[in-house]
């Protein structure tokens, strides 16, 4: 008896896990965790984030050379060209012969884009190369969001191609502060108990850069508001997986070098897709975990809306409608879905459904109020004063497609056309005999 009491505790706690929690409104944070998890594991699940990293994992091997070729052609600029190579070697010890196979290739599509009218067309690929995965990155993390609106594409050149200039600088000036403050920690602690602490602290700095990385792509580059505490939490959580993964793949490099023998150059390449796969598996997570972080409380009774009734969906619709036209009457701030959302507490799948209803209704309008935050409002699409109920009703049953199926339409006429006169006549069918219609 006991063990079954035990049992049934369990499978309860996983029931509130899985479905039960999107029922629960308070705001305890145990109850803000699950929901958070909850939501993360199911936007994982439902997004394809396994086929997109392996995208994103192609287009990233796609890009390696032009952007090594963009880092390479801006560290000669600075004089920092050997420095790199040596940081390069020194990252990849066993991996030599394949690094300077990469730099040989590297150094090739300089020389070509820089000669001749092949200068331009140089030019133009690798910068489309590089557009084109950036691009790729923001598809998929819009689609993460469901996000359907785009940036345009002049801001998508005009933007990554500024991210791919000041990135490379970003990395040499990162590079040479790194040098510098190893020398002056050097310099400064040497022979005293401080030098291995802040030998540590140095050694903590790619782990810091990998965090400010991670948070400032979730915050900018979904097309639209982010949380920042959101970004911040994801951002240092993933930052930090990516260096663990990071430090297993540059580990993994001495243990590779015996297989040199058999694969040569090659046996670099299945490693470094595994380290890629697994380097977009974690940054997609931290984007779920964003996206969880910030809509979580929009789910709530996730499972039921899902199967809400026809009727409560349409008493729904009208409240909304009443209200929206309320507030137009008074003179109020037009009605937002995160009004809804938060100060009457709708779920916001159920949200998005009444108003998209209402819009193809044609009983409810967005406007554009030319506010800086760039939320949808939305109020009646006519005057308040000639709406009503049954208007409303009416509208909102005829929503969708129909009279599309010949067949069935032909042999079920006279039901329809005597369920029409009914409805003309405002007759009440409660106590017409169903066969009658027949």
């Amino acid at each position: 008896m006991a063990s079954e009491s035990i049992w049934q505790r369990m499978m309860r706690n996983v029931r509130y896990c899985v479905s039960d929690v999107w029922d629960d409104t308070r705001t305890l944070l145990h109850v803000r965790v699950v929901k958070v998890i909850n939501l993360s594991i199911r936007s994982y699940l439902d997004r394809d984030l396994q086929i997109r990293a392996g995208s994103l994992t192609y287009n990233t091997v796609l890009a390696v050379v032009p952007a090594l070729a963009m880092i390479f052609a801006i560290a000669r600029g600075f004089g920092f060209q050997n420095l790199m190579q040596n940081e390069l070697f020194r990252y990849f010890p066993s991996q030599r012969q394949a690094l300077e196979t990469a730099l040989t290739d590297v150094d090739n599509y300089l020389a070509h884009a820089s000669q001749g009218i092949f200068i331009g067309i140089g030019l133009i690929l690798l910068l489309w190369t590089l557009v084109s995965l950036m691009s790729n990155v923001e598809d998929t993390f819009n689609h993460i969001w469901g996000i359907t609106v785009k940036r345009s594409i002049k801001r998508k050149f005009t933007d990554y191609t500024a991210l791919f200039l000041l990135l490379p600088m970003l990395m040499l000036c990162s590079a040479g502060i790194s040098i510098f403050m190893s020398d002056a920690v050097q310099h400064v602690f040497a022979g005293h108990a401080l030098s291995p602490v802040a030998h540590r602290l140095l050694a903590f700095t790619p782990t810091v850069i990998a965090w400010i990385i991670f948070t400032s792509a979730y915050y900018l580059v979904p097309n639209t508001k982010v949380s920042f505490k959101g970004a911040l939490f994801a951002g240092v959580l993933c930052g930090t997986m990516f260096q663990i993964v990071q430090w297993l793949f540059l580990t993994g490099q001495v243990y590779v070098s015996k297989y040199n023998a058999i694969y040569g150059s090659f046996a670099f390449l299945p490693l470094l897709l595994v380290w890629l796969q697994l380097s977009w598996l974690i940054a997609l997570s931290g984007v779920v975990l964003t996206y969880a972080w910030q809509n979580f409380d929009r789910f709530s009774y996730n499972d039921k809306v899902k199967d809400i009734s026809q009727a409560y969906a349409n008493d729904m619709a009208i409240a909304v409608l009443a209200f929206a036209a309320k507030r137009f009457k008074q003179r109020e701030a037009p009605l937002t879905a995160g009004i809804l959302i938060n100060d009457y507490s709708i779920p916001g799948p159920l949200v998005k459904d009444v108003i998209e209803r209402l819009q193809r209704a044609g009983l409810l309008t967005a406007i554009n109020t030319g506010d800086a935050e760039g939320v949808e409002r939305y109020q009646p699409a006519y005057d308040p004063d000639d709406l009503t109920v049954n208007t409303a009703l009416n509208a909102l049953t005829a929503v969708g497609s129909s009279n599309f199926i010949v067949k069935a339409d032909t042999c079920f006429a006279p039901v329809v056309e005597g369920l029409s006169k009914l409805r003309q006549r405002q007759q009440a069918v409660d106590d017409i005999p169903l066969l009658d219609l027949v």
